[in-house]
């Protein structure tokens, strides 16, 4: 059975004071449930649990996550996030990184486990950045080379922005590879040095990024013989995204699912997927093509 994570607080610290819709973490599931896609047992309630912590803190320095739990960064550092700091909102980071490790662990029992947030990952060792805290896609992989007999890991990240935290947080470490499909002019505008970093141009309409990810993913997967697979699912490709600048349709996008989903389902991996970005004027833009990576993972896996 597919399992995702969702807690009422991935908006509600958000709601009041951000100028994007955020509303998308609460009618995400409200849609998957009305379209039948999933019903309420899919759905599970992250906690913050002391074991995750292990995880988290080889992701970040000690000294970031004690200012930031205790609500003391500096204001420099809360201008890099791009949050107002408060209480709330560590505990909604805290909540979302615990999603994805608990994704993580249901993908190793059927094959695939998903966070209506997540994909975190401009969050760096020893700070945060564009709207990210803690990376719970790299606190996951820390969990599964510290518990687990996963030896080599891909992440897949085709967010619109490039996974700079991420990269550096493994850019010294071979068992975790990181591929980077982006928005060559977008934030940020410093970029990271990933295992793979394939920066595309502003207007990339959905042939274009279609065949330059086929012609890429099958020969990684077949090089790097990865264990786990993190895929980062961002729907900012969208041409119609304020943040990005691609070209890309919802079918594109919904194609672009497909046939990643259909390469990890042939090489029998088993994948935890984070939503990431998505910030189209029209909400009814993002829900429809967070909507299809859902959809997918149900008739492909399930």
């Amino acid at each position: 059975m597919l399992k995702i994570a969702f807690h009422p607080s991935y908006q509600h610290p958000l709601k009041e004071n951000h100028r994007f819709p955020m509303e998308k973490y609460d009618l995400i599931p409200k849609q998957l449930l009305l379209e039948g896609i999933c019903d309420q047992e899919n759905f599970f309630e992250p906690e913050i649990k002391d074991s995750t912590e292990k995880y988290i803190r080889m992701s970040h320095t000690d000294a970031y996550l004690d200012a930031m739990y205790a609500v003391e960064l500096d204001r420099k550092a809360v201008r890099k996030i791009g949050f107002p700091l408060s209480e709330a909102l560590v505990k909604r980071e805290r909540l979302i990184t615990n999603g994805t490790v608990q994704a993580t662990k249901y993908a190793l029992q059927n094959g695939v486990g998903m966070n209506i947030a997540g994909g975190t990952h401009h969050a760096f060792t020893s700070h945060g950045e564009g709207f990210c805290m803690i990376n719970d896609q790299a606190t996951a992989a820390y969990y599964l080379l510290e518990e687990t007999d996963i030896e080599q890991i891909l992440v897949v990240d085709l967010d619109v922005h490039q996974g700079n935290g991420t990269a550096k947080i493994f850019q010294n470490d071979p068992r975790v590879f990181i591929f980077s499909m982006h928005g060559k002019s977008n934030y940020p505008f410093k970029k990271e040095e990933s295992d793979l970093d394939i920066p595309l141009e502003n207007d990339c309409d959905d042939a274009t990024y279609l065949s330059i990810l086929k012609e890429t993913l099958p020969r990684l997967v077949e090089d790097i013989k990865p264990d786990f697979i993190f895929y980062l699912s961002g729907v900012d490709i969208l041409k119609t995204d304020k943040l990005g600048k691609l070209g890309c349709t919802i079918d594109g996008c919904k194609a672009r699912d497909e046939f990643v989903l259909d390469v990890i389902k042939t090489h029998q991996l088993p994948v935890q997927i984070s939503m990431g970005g998505g910030y189209s004027k029209d909400i009814k833009d993002i829900i429809n093509a967070h909507t299809n990576t859902y959809r997918l993972v149900q008739d492909i896996f399930f």
